[in-house]
């Protein structure tokens, strides 16, 4: 997995299909987020995106993201 900061474009699976976004926050601690429960460390941080299309927001696992060129 490449390593992904705070910026990057990232693509994620969705129910609908690939969704492309940046990254918006790092989180090495766990957290509740939208409800739900996520954890996280510094050897597996989770990451909160932003699509570009919807504008919407939502938390995964840095193993579910893949980085995009810029």
């Amino acid at each position: 997995m490449a390593d992904i900061s705070t910026g990057d474009r990232v693509s994620w699976n969705t129910s609908q299909g690939r969704t492309r976004g940046k990254v918006v926050e790092r989180k090495t601690r766990d957290f509740t987020f939208a409800g739900q429960h996520f954890t996280a460390s510094a050897d597996e941080p989770a990451y909160i995106v932003e699509s570009e299309k919807s504008g919407d927001k939502a938390a995964h696992k840095g193993s579910a993201l893949r980085k995009l060129k810029s």
